[in-house]
């Protein structure tokens, strides 16, 4: 009888033991469930990076970068060791090319902007060839698209080319400057325009070409003779007292879009592994002031990668301009990046405004990012420029490809 009182305990206490494992499994499941970090589609896990887009935009105002080689070799190592693949350098500004063009000689006499630092130089060779070593991007930025100075050579020398407003006044402030818009509906502007391009696709081992927000028209221009003439063959007359009437907008965003595509097929016909890059502002501001629907470009497949302007300080205003429809079509079509603004000669932007922006880019997935300007990478900022370059590291600590198109 004890004997078997005995087995009894041995079998009873073996239950136990495994109910207790049993008791401890489950539990760990559970404990796993509640306090575990949750995946779900709203949060995917994150995998690291393949390609980020870390551009940058050169110029020649408030900027001494491109006025001598060694400046340029300077800039182009500075951005090597932080990181960046991908420069932007204005090519066209201010009325002049910044590199010899026969073009611009031919049509208005001068072949380069007259600054002394750019005599005897064709800066976009120099920058190229200290760039693509280092396996930096080059893609020239055609700034000042269908605007010039009111007092260029060009300006003055092709008065008829110039877009008007109802009144037939011609000047546009930009700040305290004056300026005027070339026609883009008129075929000698289109042809000036496409022969500039063609010139540098041509002439340069490029990666690219890049239009940004002057490559369309203030909406209350384009009444000259030629524009009303060929709207009233197409529609009607032109409203004469409210320039954003809906046909009015969209007939003129509609040749734009046209000659874009003309663009378009030009290039590709001469190299066909340049990339045509945009960077226009948001598009509900783009198109009714601008008459620029680059969101038709992108439709079209005209354009093959996108940064948008976003250059908000709050960060409310920033992310919606981050989710906007149109924004969120383009980045599932093409690479789809944000321009940050990192400061101006008379606005410091701080260190932690460009850092929360940047991360707001990143959680969204987008492409990447081009910073603007490289001079206030680290001038005129609070921060030291020792400061701002090991916040750049923290931004870019490891090398990495550009998206490809």
């Amino acid at each position: 009888m004890m004997m078997f009182a005995n087995k009894l305990t041995v079998k009873f206490y073996g239950w136990r033991r495994m109910l207790a494992l049993i008791l401890a499994f489950t539990i760990a499941l559970i404990s796993a469930a509640i306090f575990s970090p949750r995946i779900s589609a709203q949060n995917p896990p994150i995998t690291p990076r393949k390609t980020e887009l870390r551009g940058v935009w050169l110029t020649n105002i408030d900027s001494d970068v491109i006025f001598s080689r060694q400046n340029i070799a300077d800039a182009v190592n500075r951005l090597d060791r932080l990181n960046f693949n991908t420069v932007y350098p204005t090519v066209w500004q201010g009325g002049y090319t910044l590199y010899p063009s026969a073009v611009a000689k031919r049509v208005f006499g001068k072949p380069i902007d007259p600054a002394p630092g750019l005599q005897n130089r064709d800066i976009l060779k120099e920058i190229i060839a200290e760039s693509h070593p280092k396996g930096i991007a080059v893609i020239p930025w055609f700034e000042f698209g269908f605007m010039a100075p009111a007092d260029s050579e060009l300006a003055r020398l092709h008065p008829d080319w110039l877009a008007k407003r109802r009144d037939g006044s011609t000047i546009w402030k930009e700040g305290t400057h004056d300026r005027v818009w070339l026609n883009p509906f008129d075929a000698e502007v289109q042809q000036f325009i496409l022969d500039l391009i063609v010139e540098i696709v041509d002439n340069y081992d490029l990666d690219g070409i890049q239009f940004d927000d002057h490559f369309g028209l203030p909406v209350e221009f384009g009444y000259e003779p030629t524009t009303v003439s060929m709207y009233e063959k197409a529609i009607k007359s032109p409203p004469s007292n409210d320039a954003r009437e809906t046909f009015w907008i969209r007939w003129r965003a509609d040749r734009i879009n046209d000659f874009m595509g003309r663009i378009y097929r030009t290039i590709k016909s001469r190299k066909p592994k340049c990339i045509i890059s945009v960077s226009p502002n948001p598009l509900h501001f783009a198109l009714p002031a601008h008459l620029q629907d680059w969101f038709t470009w992108e439709r079209r497949e005209y354009i093959e990668e996108l940064i948008v302007q976003v250059y908000r300080s709050d960060i409310k205003r920033f992310n919606a301009e981050l989710e906007r429809e149109e924004v969120i079509l383009a980045k599932e079509h093409i690479p789809t990046a944000i321009g940050i603004l990192t400061g101006l000669k008379n606005n410091s932007i701080s260190l932690k405004q460009i850092q929360e922006q940047m991360q707001e880019v990143r959680k969204r997935n987008f492409a990447g990012v081009s910073f603007f300007f490289y001079e206030s990478l680290s001038n005129w900022a609070k921060e030291t420029p020792e400061q701002r370059d090991s916040a750049l590291r923290t931004f870019f600590p490891a090398k990495i490809q550009r998206p490809s198109v």
